[in-house]
């Protein structure tokens, strides 16, 4: 799959029906997309009782085939990383889509329906509520959505979005990018000219130093102030370092940034081993992109099985032989002991020689700001349902800790697609929305020619069930906690995990019982 934000499927024929022909209405069935064309142009028609939409075939996030995803109510789901789209306008309601679908007239004529022309976009949106300014402290997923959200809810005033580098395709880094199989423009969400256009004032290289919540203004390093009534608190997380003898040389990588994955990039083309500490999603998607530069793999870890703990251990048996299969070796059990120059020590005297190293061993959100200005920290910025912190000031993504209406817990995810989720709900919160945040957890993680994908959020499964065949890359697994399904992995069911998201969603129990039965929902 390539990796940014606008349509990048290859070109093919029209496939399907000519829709400006017209179909029959009785050809369409309800809620279930049906691809055609109209010219070149691949158009999706979608019933819904007595309405027919007409939109885009392609999903704009990465280009994903949106006949085969999902309909929930009156949005269209991409079947590979869950992006939202609404059916009546074209809008981008979930990410991880940030640009819309375009949609097209749709004209009955008697029991027939044909497409036309491509509507023309929505007038803008008047918010509830305008604060006087908003600043966005942290330029990652959640900063970086709240943003495009703010100006498409229709606010109008002063912003600022502050961070250490431009808002880029984080998760990219770690897969196609970091394994050579996508430019680096395709790193970057939007451009200088993008923020420009909207009037969103981008800080970058003046990292904040204070909060000042007294006198409502955010000090950056420079000394300049910016002032907010509303603020977005949406820092992220960093790379957890080992303190290891060696573990700060200087080919000792983590990777969090375009230049950490630049660097990892620039010692893989000079050198041919590496070692990656750590099986965590990041280490091991390294690997897995180490591998496709031909570079040799060696993976230390502490667990008997990579991803145990989250996925189960027939799940992290599963990924272990992807990686194997590959020609990664394995030190499970293990720890590093030191890291030299050209070797790696672990706790049992082996030593892995190497030209470079890699640690992906976790992250912990960036409190420090929080904590300094009396904001509630507990593991992460406490927030209500509404994801505020205190009276004007919200917060989102990595650093959020968050009722989950499923569980009743608070919990914290660190998920690219949950922060850009949160960061458009505390941005319309911020506008006077009211919203409770319900949205599920997503994640996918690939591994060669296997794609994981995750809803929900399991942080304590009882019992773990595999349905189908994960190494026929055809698999549903269920998590429960107190007999209830808390999340659902998917290999090669793209629909279930759609399916299984509408129902957390929904908080339809019955109804994610069936999607784990009937497995390909």
């Amino acid at each position: 799959m390539s990796s940014h934000d606008s349509t990048s499927h290859d070109s093919a024929p029209p496939a399907g029906p000519d829709l400006s022909a017209g179909v029959p209405l009785a050809d369409l069935p309800e809620g279930r997309p049906v691809l055609g064309h109209v010219g070149e142009e691949p158009v999706v028609l979608v019933r819904r009782g007595d309405d027919v939409f007409a939109t885009d075939a392609h999903c704009t996030h990465y280009g994903g085939p949106l006949a085969e995803g999902l309909v929930v109510g009156d949005t269209l789901r991409c079947p590979w990383h869950h992006a939202c789209f609404s059916l009546a306008t074209g809008e981008a309601v979930g990410a991880p889509a940030l640009s819309p679908i375009a949609c097209y007239l749709v004209i009955r004529e008697g029991d027939r329906v044909r497409v036309g022309s491509k509507r023309s976009e929505p007038a803008p949106r008047r918010p509830a509520r305008s604060p006087e300014s908003i600043v966005l402290l942290g330029s990652g997923a959640a900063g970086a959505a709240a943003a495009e959200q703010l100006r498409r809810e229709g606010y109008a005033g002063p912003l600022a979005l502050v961070g250490v580098e431009p808002p880029v395709d984080r998760p990219n880094l770690s897969k196609d990018y970091l394994a050579g199989n996508a430019p680096e423009e395709w790193l970057t969400l939007r451009d200088e000219g993008f923020y420009r256009s909207l009037d969103v004032d981008l800080v970058t290289g003046d990292a904040a130093r204070a909060l000042d919540l007294d006198g409502r203004a955010v000090e950056l390093e420079s000394g300049r102030r910016l002032p907010f009534a509303a603020l977005l608190y949406a820092t992220g997380a960093e790379p957890v370092r080992l303190p290891l003898p060696g573990a700060d040389g200087p080919h000792v990588h983590t990777l969090r940034t375009v230049a950490d994955s630049r660097a990892i990039v620039a010692r893989a083309e000079a050198g041919r081993r590496a070692v990656v500490i750590g099986a965590s999603f990041i280490g091991l998607e390294v690997a897995a992109s180490l591998r496709a530069r031909e570079v040799e793999v060696e993976v230390v870890a502490p667990e008997t099985v990579p991803l145990g703990r989250v996925l189960g251990e027939e799940v992290g048996r599963f990924v272990l032989g992807l990686h194997e299969e590959h020609g990664v070796r394995f030190h499970l059990g293990r720890k590093p002991a030191s890291i030299g120059a050209d070797a790696v020590t672990l706790d049992d005297g082996t030593t892995l020689p190497c030209d470079f190293v890699v640690v992906g061993v976790g992250v912990r959100p960036r409190l420090g700001l929080a904590e300094a200005a009396g904001l509630p920290v507990d593991g992460g910025l406490v927030v209500d349902r509404e994801l505020r912190a205190a009276p004007g000031v919200w917060a989102a993504g990595d650093v959020a800790r968050y009722p989950d209406p499923r569980s009743g817990r608070p919990v914290r995810v660190e998920h690219w697609v949950h922060a850009e989720r949160m960061g458009q709900a505390a941005a319309r919160n911020m506008l006077g929305a009211g919203e409770t945040y319900r949205d599920v957890p997503f994640f996918w993680s690939a591994h060669y020619d296997a794609t994981i994908s995750y809803v929900g959020h399991a942080e304590r499964p009882d019992a773990i069930e595999v349905h189908g065949s994960l190494a026929g890359r055809d698999a549903l697994v269920a998590y429960r906690e107190g007999g209830r399904i808390a999340a659902v992995a998917t290999v090669g069911r793209d629909r279930a995990s759609l399916a299984a998201e509408a129902a957390m969603e929904a908080g339809d129990d019955a109804a994610l019982e069936a999607v784990v039965g009937g497995g390909a929902a």
